[in-house]
């Protein structure tokens, strides 16, 4: 026989076998096939569809075990591809991954959380019950995969209640808070997860615990506005990780890097970089803290766009661990005043350093060291911010619990323009949850700095918009302040007839 007919026989031959029931060949079969075809094109290898597991994709049946089954299969087999085919909406209820399994939901492919609470038992964080349960997740693991251009769905609005004019309403639970937060995976090294959809998670989104070596790339991550508590990617405990050309909205933080104590053993969260993002979020879109029990540095966000958003950038240290060696470069932040609902009062940039508040909140034992009830806040270092242009309606916030809490924080062209686009009223900033006042009144400053450390602010400057309410006041206004630098200063008070610049 010529080879072009035998190599038109294997091809018939392999794609009857792959059509079968849309399940995928054995590995076993493909190396048969090209055992006696030597120098035939390469078949796929390795791969799992879930549809031969028992997967049918109809958006109805739970298709949980089926996920699972090729997912085991596929690590017995020492590694390969799940593959979530195109042309379904696979209905699902909670799996894990494994090692060396690369997760594929292919474009035109849905995974969809299952509706029903009943059905998420495990907590995401630990014994602490109160703070939503696992949809997807995994624990000590390497070289995982997520990928393929298909969509990864949280149904997050099927556990909320009543919908405001600004969120949704908590519904009460009693034990444990069966929101389920999308994907957690804990202690993973090599991780990638890149070309996805992933959409309307009922809790935080994508939760890295202790993972290191892990590539976020060219992911469209898309929460409701209203869902609060709807975190984008949380990195916690986290190391030598790399965000790059995601768009993300959130109704909580799009990007938060933080250290919670249910995991404290995994250490710091150091080594990270974010470029080309853009981000909306309902409360803060680039966020360090609030948990912090370690250390969170050596961190670089570049090159971002913040729109609409409440917070743009910000430091809220409320714990024992420290911040330092952060730096914010080119970025673009609008954001403007929501309800009290949301943390935040349209700061553009916020840097702050309190005590948590003690309280009796459902998660209240788990915020401070074990044994007590009230804890102390760590110092924040060494912030630089080059090259930021925001425009809100209201301006830079930097403020500690004592002097030396907050130090040597850097402003080198960082250009600000208030004007007042929301009937919600402002003249306020936002210190919550602190052991002091949450909600404190101040006029609105281009920077507004109180008791802090080596503060510098060069090549910068503070315009006005039209739409200028009584509390808008002076360019920089400062209190409580040492070694407070300022080089080329541009900019007026909002009132220059009436006030100054610069208050001191």
């Amino acid at each position: 026989m010529r080879p072009s007919v035998l190599l038109l026989c294997l091809s018939i031959a392999w794609g009857l076998l792959g059509c079968q029931a849309g399940r995928t060949v054995p590995a076993t079969a493909a190396r048969a096939a090209l055992a006696v075809a030597p120098g035939a094109p390469a078949v796929p290898q390795g791969v799992f569809n879930i549809r031969a597991f028992g997967a049918l994709g109809d958006g109805k049946t739970d298709d949980a075990g089926a996920l699972q089954r090729a997912i085991d299969a596929c690590a017995a087999a020492g590694g390969g591809r799940v593959l979530v085919p195109a042309g379904g909406t696979f209905l699902a209820g909670p799996f894990d991954l494994k090692s060396r399994v690369e997760f594929c939901v292919e474009t035109g492919a849905t995974v969809r959380a299952n509706p029903d609470p009943r059905v998420y038992q495990k907590s995401a964080f630990r014994a602490n019950r109160g703070e939503g349960t696992i949809w997807m997740g995994g624990e000590n693991l390497e070289s995982v995969t997520l990928c393929g251009g298909g969509t990864l769905d949280g149904n997050g609005v099927s556990f909320m209640g009543a919908e405001f004019d600004d969120s949704y309403e908590l519904k009460p639970f009693v034990g444990t808070d069966p929101r389920p937060h999308l994907l957690t995976l804990v202690g993973v090294k090599g991780l990638r997860i890149r070309d996805l959809h992933i959409r309307n998670s009922a809790y935080w989104t994508v939760h890295l615990v202790g993972c290191d070596d892990v590539a976020i790339s060219d992911i469209t991550l898309l929460n409701s506005l209203k869902v609060r508590n709807s975190d984008g990617i949380d990195l916690d405990h986290s190391k030598n990780v790399r965000i790059t050309n995601c768009y993300i909205e959130s109704g909580d933080d799009c990007i938060c890097l933080k250290n919670r104590r249910e995991y404290a053993e995994f250490g710091p969260c150091e080594n990270i970089t974010v470029t080309g993002c853009t981000m909306t979020s309902r409360s803060c879109a680039i966020k360090i803290g609030s948990e912090n029990v370690d250390r969170i540095g050596h961190v670089v966000f570049d090159n971002c766009i913040v729109r609409a958003s409440n917070r743009g950038v910000g430091i809220q240290n409320r714990d024992e661990g420290t911040v330092d060696n952060v730096l914010f470069s080119n970025l673009l932040v609008e954001s403007h005043l929501f309800s009290d609902v949301w943390w935040g009062k349209a700061e553009p940039i916020y840097v702050t350093a309190y005590r948590r508040a003690p309280g009796n909140n459902k998660d209240a034992g788990w915020r401070f060291p074990p044994g007590q009830t009230e804890g102390k806040v760590g110092a924040v270092t060494n912030i630089f911010f080059s090259n930021v242009k925001c425009q809100s309606e209201n301006g830079i916030y930097v403020s500690g619990e004592t002097a030396d809490k907050v130090s040597g924080i850097y402003f080198d062209q960082v250009d600000v323009l208030l004007d007042k686009v929301t009937p919600i009223a402002g003249g306020v900033y936002d210190r919550r949850p602190s052991q002091a006042a949450g909600l404190v009144p101040g006029r609105t400053a281009g920077f507004y700095f109180d008791t802090a450390t080596n503060l510098t602010v060069r090549n910068s400057s503070v315009r006005w918009g039209p739409n200028r309410p009584a509390y808008y006041a002076h360019a920089l206004e400062s209190h409580g302040v040492s070694g407070l630098v300022l080089q080329n200063l541009a900019g007026e008070s909002a009132f220059p007839t009436k006030l100054p610049a610069i208050k001191k």
